[in-house]
């Protein structure tokens, strides 16, 4: 049943436009401008993102990742478990989706692609350049495996931590690391008056990307 008090929020979308002749030749240049301006503009949590992934009968799942670099301005690097849901999912239907939204901006990114594993010196040096803290948990936590109780996880990271006292930074478990979208459709999204977006999307073809302009 509809509810009105949802049915009735709307906002006007007014601060820009987007045109083929605002936007660069290929999609992740593209995209790293505008994420540049996302930072300049001090937007909440810029680099996170959803990422969809699907299982074998095709049930899909998503959830909010951090994007962690943008490697040679071909792919979209995001670091998880390996036996996460996620990485489970990855490892069997190796293809994903992003999606940003910068609310502030009146923008949204949309990406889809194909997803292979970050080279492991790539993933070591970034998860031993994160917070001690966060390395513990990564051994500790059986990420998306049922447990007892909050008490059980933090026993398993008290028991972690006394089993790395003294190292620093810890060893990278194998069971951690990156994973790479290589993008093959990109879609950037400027909200516009009167509900009629502005959508340019990137295509890859064999010579580069092709662009065109996506009703809204």
């Amino acid at each position: 049943m509809l509810d009105s008090h949802l049915a009735d929020l709307r906002q006007t979308y007014a601060q820009r436009s987007l045109s083929e002749a605002d936007v660069l030749p290929d999609a992740v240049p593209q995209f790293r401008a505008w994420l540049d301006e996302a930072l300049a503009a001090q937007v909440e949590e810029p680099t996170a993102m959803v990422l969809a992934t699907a299982d074998a009968q095709g049930q899909p799942s998503a959830r909010v990742v951090l994007l962690k670099g943008l490697p040679d301005d071909a792919g979209f690097l995001f670091f998880t478990n390996y036996d996460s849901r996620k990485g489970q999912e990855l490892a069997g239907q190796p293809r994903a989706a992003l999606t940003f939204f910068w609310p502030a901006l009146e923008r949204q990114v949309r990406v889809e692609g194909t997803i292979e594993k970050a080279p492991e010196k790539v993933s070591t040096e970034y998860f031993q350049s994160r917070p001690r803290s966060s390395q513990v948990g990564a051994w500790a936590s059986p990420q998306s495996q049922p447990v007892t109780s909050r008490a059980e996880l933090e026993q398993r990271e008290q028991d972690a931590a006394t089993q790395f006292e003294g190292q620093d930074p810890l060893p990278r478990p194998t069971h951690w690391g990156g994973y790479v979208l290589r993008p093959h459709r990109v879609e950037f999204w400027q909200g516009r008056p009167s509900r009629l977006h502005d959508r340019i999307v990137y295509d890859r073809a064999a010579d580069g990307w092709k662009l065109s302009r996506l009703a809204p």
